[in-house]
């Protein structure tokens, strides 16, 4: 069997369609879905769609997924340094992922990383929010492609993509229209003393020294 194609164009989404979508996550199953980005393949915390994502996108735990959360309060339990807190609160919902040292062991491996930290975004894009806030918990996201491929920008491509890597009907396609290309989101790491820019992406440096002026240079 292939992956579905559901079609949800409206902002916000159709309330019976967003449930199917949410207790299909809480099933353990795939999807497939815009961001503020690119497409991504996303499940639930969950250790099996997170072992069926790893397999599909050849990833080892010590590449960590990032993960896209309802915002700053359902993620308190992690430490929220108070740079970190003012990036979060100029940027979110938007294109900039934090990186954040996990201390309590919340997260599972695949989404924590060997030394301790989590990658997380809150996504702006109308149906990626809804699906998060609707979940009411984070939900994996990883580009939908192929490794060393450009992403999806299109459900068609995501769909491509999916059954090309193996993907069956467990994964659904959740269909928004066409993206227009962008750059991926700036990656800040907060797990130092200070911030420290690990990927320069959609929110240009110079923004983001308009909240931390004493942000060093990206490696």
């Amino acid at each position: 069997m292939e992956p579905n194609i559901l079609r949800m164009p409206d902002a916000p989404p159709d309330p019976e369609l967003l449930a199917r979508v949410t207790q299909h996550l809480e099933g353990g199953g795939l999807v497939a879905m815009p961001t503020e980005t690119v497409y991504g393949f996303g499940s639930a915390l969950q250790e099996e769609p997170l072992l069926r994502l790893a397999r599909m996108k050849a990833r080892s735990t010590e590449k960590p997924f990032l993960v896209l959360v309802p915002g700053v309060n359902s993620v308190r339990d992690l430490h929220w340094p108070p740079k970190a807190l003012a990036l979060a609160e100029v940027f979110w919902p938007g294109a900039l992922t934090l990186v954040l040292r996990d201390e309590e062991g919340l997260f599972p491996p695949g989404v924590r990383s060997p030394g301790g930290s989590v990658a997380i975004r809150q996504s702006p894009h109308p149906l990626a929010r809804a699906v998060v806030e609707a979940l009411g918990a984070p939900v994996v996201s990883t580009s939908a492609n192929p490794p060393g491929k450009p992403p999806a920008l299109s459900a068609q491509e995501a769909w491509e993509t999916a059954r090309g890597l193996g993907a069956g009907e467990e994964l659904w396609v959740l269909d928004a229209g066409t993206l227009d290309p962008s750059d991926p989101s700036t990656i800040v790491d907060c797990t130092g003393e200070e911030p420290v820019v690990l990927r320069t992406g959609s929110i240009p440096v110079n923004r983001i020294r308009c909240v931390l002026p004493d942000l060093p240079e990206p490696h």
